[in-house]
C-alpha cells in the first residue's frame, strides 16, 4: 500500500502485531481459559459425586472408577477454578483425561465425533498446556508467586538454589 506521495507504507493490525493487543492480554486470556474450562470440567464432576444436574453417571458407588472420576473432576476442577497446585493438578487430570478417553469412548468408535469423545480430548489436551504453560496472572499460584519474589528468599539455603548468597559467603 503507498501514501499520497507515493512511499511504501506498512499496514500494521493493531490487534495481532508483535506488542499489540492480543500479545498484551495472552496471558490474561490463559487465565480465562483455565477458569472457563475448569467451570465446565467441574460440572461434570457435580453431576457425578452430588447429581446436580442429575445424569445417567449421578451417583456411582464408592471407588469405582466412575467415583474415582467424579473425585478427580469435583476436586481438580475446584483447585483449577482458583489456580492453586494448577501444574500438578493439570498434569493429573490430562492423564484422567486421556484415560476416559481410551477406556470409555475409544471402544465405541474410532472417531471422536462418533464416540462422543470430542470433550475428553479438547480437556486433555487443555490441561496439558495449563501444565505446561501455567495458570496464567489470575490465579492463587501466581498470588504466591508474586508475594514469594516481594518477600525475597526464606532461608539461606533457598537464597543459596537461586544464586542469591554470594559464594565467599557460602564457603565459609
Amino acid at each position: 500500500m503507498q501514501d499520497r506521495l507515493g512511499k511504501e507504507q506498512v499496514v500494521q493490525n493493531p490487534l495481532f502485531e508483535d506488542g499489540g493487543w492480543a500479545d498484551r492480554h495472552s496471558a490474561k486470556m490463559l487465565s480465562v481459559l483455565r477458569i472457563v474450562t475448569a467451570l465446565l470440567f467441574l460440572s461434570h464432576g457435580l453431576s457425578k459425586i452430588f447429581g446436580i444436574p442429575m445424569s445417567s453417571a449421578s451417583f456411582p458407588s464408592a471407588w469405582t472408577l466412575l467415583w474415582i472420576a467424579g473425585m478427580l473432576e469435583l476436586i481438580g476442577g475446584a483447585l483449577l477454578l482458583v489456580g492453586l497446585l494448577s501444574r500438578p493438578v493439570a498434569f493429573l487430570l490430562a492423564g484422567e483425561m486421556a484415560v476416559a478417553y481410551w477406556l470409555v469412548h475409544a471402544p465405541d468408535n474410532f472417531w471422536p465425533v462418533l464416540n462422543n469423545g470430542e470433550a475428553a480430548i479438547l480437556f486433555c489436551f487443555i490441561f496439558l498446556y495449563v501444565a505446561i504453560r501455567g495458570p496464567g496472572p489470575w490465579s492463587v499460584d501466581a498470588l504466591l508467586g508474586r508475594k514469594r519474589a516481594a518477600e525475597g528468599p526464606d532461608s539461606y539455603y533457598e537464597g543459596l538454589h537461586r544464586g542469591e548468597v554470594r559464594q565467599t559467603e557460602a564457603a565459609e
